[in-house]
This record gives structure tokens, sequence and C-alpha cells, in this order.
């Protein structure tokens, strides 16, 4: 990528939204290369991953932020400037980042304590494809559930990029047996090769039937949720005693409802979690997990599905896939290469 200069102003490319909408509202633009404070570095983004969230920012369903503003949520990359405070970082380190303003752009802005390491041993794909399925799999599994050796895990939405990641995080965590949750049929092979045990299509049979037969009528020990809706509701049929719902999304943009007589008497438990809130909230409790990710990364226990590449000036077919549902492992964008 070559950085033009028109006068003193150094020009990159960027996804800009001027508008919520359909695909076709992610236009790449020229843009200025961006400035950072002393507690923030500037990232040369080779990749940036697709997650849905980035979806539901773009129909303005996450929050009502000003425009023109950049999608994305974690890039990876090689430091091009550190600010004078920042102390973890110098020039030339390859970091993945939770960006300031989007990722989808050539050159990104992130704040220190939101900005990590990669291993010398890990590449870049399976860096930029790691950060929010694998900190988010990890914190849902280790710090919310409180997952415990040999428990049973059902995972829905289980071929997609947080699916596939959270499968084999579960196996890694201990757990006996995983059950995953897909819409389609054609989803089921792509699941059972991240390490599901058993994998239903919700399309097919009742999930929750079939997770009581499997479990000789016990039930799941951990359930993580990012569909909602009727989901949800279905899911507390088949949650252990004990158990521990996590939601942690609405894709299908429905609202589910529980009843406090589901689970006080069978001390079963509905968390929440969001990364995002984590990151704005709690940020320094990422750096635990960062070391644990990239540990299993590193050790070659943990592999990272990437399923689908595209352009920058691609964006609007990457958006489309992943919003059509038929989007197997994680969907990268190529930046600078």
């Amino acid at each position: 990528m070559i950085v033009e200069t028109i006068g003193e102003v150094e020009i990159v490319k960027a996804v800009v939204m001027t508008e919520f909408g359909k695909p076709e509202v992610l236009k790449v633009v020229n843009m200025e290369i961006p400035s950072i404070n002393s507690k923030q570095v500037l990232i040369k983004v080779e990749k940036a991953s697709v997650n849905f969230a980035d979806v539901k920012a773009r129909y303005g369903k996450k929050d009502k932020g000003k425009f023109p503003f950049i999608p994305g949520l974690d890039a990876a990359g090689t430091i091009e400037a550190v600010g004078a405070d920042v102390q973890q970082f110098q020039v030339g380190q390859r970091v993945v980042a939770f960006p300031v303003g989007g990722s989808y752009a050539e050159y990104v802005v992130a704040n220190e304590n939101l900005t990590f390491k990669i291993p010398d041993s890990v590449e870049i794909d399976v860096a930029a494809a790691c950060p929010t399925v694998s900190f988010l799999s990890y914190k849902l599994l280790a710090d919310l559930a409180r997952i415990e050796k040999g428990e049973t895990v059902l995972i829905h939405s289980a071929a997609g990029g947080v699916g596939t990641t959270a499968i084999q995080m579960a196996k890694l965590l201990g757990a006996g047996k995983i059950i995953g949750t897909v819409g389609s049929e054609q989803k089921i092979a792509y699941a059972l090769n991240a390490g599901a045990d058993h994998v239903i299509c919700y399309e097919k049979e009742n999930f929750s039937e079939k997770v009581n037969e499997l479990t000789d009528g016990i039930g799941a020990n951990i359930i993580l949720d990012s569909v909602a809706g009727s989901i949800s509701e279905q899911s507390v049929n088949c949650l252990a005693k004990y158990g521990r719902l996590v939601h942690f999304g609405n894709s299908s943009g429905e609202i589910g409802h529980f009843k406090t007589s589901e689970l006080h008497s069978s001390c079963r438990s509905v968390l929440g979690f969001s990364l995002g809130t984590t990151r704005k909230e709690r940020p320094e409790s990422l750096k635990e997990t960062a070391r644990q990710v990239f540990r299993y990364i590193n050790e070659g226990h943990l592999n990272i599905k990437i399923g689908h590449y595209f352009s920058l000036e691609d964006v609007v077919s990457a958006h489309r896939l992943i919003e059509s549902r038929q989007s197997t492992g994680k969907i990268l964008l190529n930046i600078n290469n």
C-alpha cells in the first residue's frame, strides 16, 4: 500500500458510513491518516475481521453514533507510531487491537490498554481472526460460566466464527460433551470438524428435546446463546440444574422471556455478557484473556477457523455474506497486503 500525499496531508483508504442501512451504505473513501494522543498507538492494518456486530452497527441497532463513522471491531497489523506515554509497545511490533473509531481502514488508532502483542510464531491471518471470537469465547466459558471439568456445553450458532472457536475453547477448558446447534444442515459438518460431539439442526428438530436425550435427561450445564428470542426460551428447557445460560447477543432480533419460577428452585442462572461493554468499562480484564488465548494458539491447541477473505474494496460482499448466515468460520478483510 502506498500512502498518497496531497500537500502536507497523508491520504489513506477507509470504509466509511454516512447513513444506516443495507450493505451498500459501506463506501471506500480517502481520508487523512489519523493522529494519536500520548496513550495511543498508530497501527498499519494488514487484516480486519468482519463480525455480526458490524451488521448490527450498520443498521443502527448497536447505538446511534455520529456520522461519518468507520465500522469494525478489531484489526491486526504493525505499529507505526506510539504516544509519548505508551510503555508496552514500540514501532515495528505486530499487534492486534480493538481500535478507537473502527477497524475497516488502512491505518487505525488504538488505546494502549486495548492493544496486544502477537507472538512471533502466530501468523497475521490467525491473529486478525482471533480477538473478538477467541477473547469472547474465553470470557464466556472461563469467567462467566466458570466451566468445570466434564460439564456438557451447548453452543448455538456453532458453525460461525464464535461458535467454532467456542467449541475448541470448551474442549480446552475441560468440557466433557459439546453439543452445537446450526440453522441449516449444510453447516453440520463444519461444526463437527471444529470438534463438536453432536450437532443439531434446529430447523429440522426440537433442539431442547434432543439435548435432553443426549444427556440422559440431565440437560446442558452451560449454554452459550447469541441468538435470543425463542431460542433462548427453548434453551431453558434443556438447561441442567445448577446450569448457566450465558446470553451474549441477539442475532435473531427477537426478545426472549424467562420466568423466575424456571430459575430459583432449579438453581439455574441466566447471565449476560457484552465484549463491547467490557472493552469500555473493564479493558484491563482482557490482558489475562489475551495471554491465555495466544498461549493456546501458540501451542497449537486453538485453531481459528477462517472461512472467507475479501478485499477492502469488496466490503459490501463481505457484509452480504455474513448477513445471509451462509458464512462459516471467520471473514477477513485484506487491507494492506
